[in-house]
C-alpha cells in the first residue's frame, strides 16, 4: 500500500523514527497500527512499518511525501485515508491511497525528487506565517540568483553543499532544475515579497538544499557574485559556502514516479503559504 502524507515539521525532529517518539514517521506508524487494529507490543510481526520517499529533517515541512508498506490487513483505500486521519496529530494528514504492486518501491521507484523554499523578504520578522517561511531582512535580486543557480544544474559534485552527518554513498548528484519567482513590492522603508525557489533532481544530500539556499541569499543581498558559486561549487567543500539557512521555509514537494504506477500527482504549491 502506498500513502501521500503532508505534515508541518515544525513540531518534529524530522521524518526518520527516534527514539523520543517526536517524529513524522512515528506519529505515523501509530495511527496506522492502531486503525489496521494490530497490537505492535504482542504481535511484532504483522506490525505496519514504513518506508519513505526522501527523508526530511527536523522542522522542514512535507508537501507530499510518498510512503509504502506491506501488510495483510484489507482495508479500502479511502478508509486507510479517512481511518489513519483519525488517529494523527492535526499536522500531519494521509491525502490518499493507493494499492501498488509488491515490485513499487517508494524510493527506489521515484525518478525525480521536488523540494521548494519558501522565504519572507521584509525588515520585520515573519509572524502570522511564522515557522512556515524563512527570512531574509535585506534585499534580494533575482537575476544575480538565477545566474548563480544556472552553475549548479547537471551532475556535480556536490560535497560544497553537504552536512558533516551526511550519509548518502555518493556526494554526486544531478540537479534538473532550479525556478526562482518572487511576489509582492519593495518599499525604501516598509514592504514585503514572498520568494519562491524550487529544485528539481535525482536526489538530494543532507542539508544540500538549505546550503544552496545559504549561498542564493549571499548572491541575492550583492554579498557574492554569481560566479562565486561556480567557486565553491568547485572547491568540494563546506568551509567555503554560506552557513547553512534555516529549514522553516522548506518544503518535500513530494518524488515523480513513472505513469505505470498510477499514483495520484503532486498537487500544486501553495505560493507565499497565503
Amino acid at each position: 500500500m502506498a500513502l501521500g502524507v503532508s505534515y508541518l515539521g515544525t513540531a518534529y525532529h524530522g521524518w526518520q523514527s527516534q527514539a523520543d517518539g517526536q517524529t513524522v514517521q512515528d506519529k505515523l506508524e501509530i495511527a496506522l497500527n492502531l486503525f489496521a487494529d494490530t497490537t505492535p507490543l504482542l504481535t511484532p510481526e504483522r506490525r505496519i512499518g514504513t518506508l519513505c520517499a526522501g527523508r526530511t529533517d527536523s522542522g522542514v515541512h512535507g508537501h507530499m511525501q510518498v510512503i509504502h508498506f506491506d501488510t495483510d490487513v484489507v482495508r479500502d483505500e479511502s478508509s486507510w485515508v479517512r481511518g489513519t486521519n483519525t488517529y494523527l496529530p492535526k499536522d500531519i494528514a494521509v491525502q490518499w491511497a493507493k494499492q501498488v504492486p509488491r515490485e513499487f518501491h517508494c524510493r527506489a521507484s521515484a525518478l525525480t525528487r521536488r523540494y521548494a523554499y519558501a522565504l519572507l523578504e521584509s525588515q520585520v520578522r515573519p509572524s502570522l506565517d511564522a515557522r512556515r517561511v524563512g527570512w531574509a531582512h535585506r534585499s534580494l535580486e533575482l537575476e544575480p540568483m538565477r545566474l548563480a543557480a544556472n552553475y549548479l544544474l547537471g551532475e556535480h559534485d556536490f560535497s560544497s553543499f553537504r552536512a558533516s552527518q551526511c550519509q548518502a554513498l555518493s556526494p554526486i548528484k544531478n540537479l534538473l532544475s532550479i525556478e526562482i519567482a518572487c511576489r509582492g513590492e519593495r518599499h525604501a522603508n516598509h514592504g514585503q515579497r514572498y520568494w519562491r525557489f524550487e529544485f528539481e533532481g535525482n536526489a538530494f544530500l543532507h542539508h544540500m538544499i538549505r546550503n544552496i539556499m545559504g549561498c542564493l541569499i549571499t548572491v541575492g543581498q550583492g554579498a557574492e557574485p554569481p560566479e562565486w558559486m561556480e567557486t565553491v561549487l568547485d572547491a568540494k567543500s563546506r568551509k567555503v559556502a554560506a552557513p547553512t539557512f534555516s529549514p522553516d521555509g522548506l518544503y518535500f514537494l513530494g518524488p515523480t514516479y513513472d505513469a505505470k504506477w498510477e499514483l495520484p500527482t503532486t498537487p500544486l504549491f501553495a505560493y507565499g503559504l497565503i
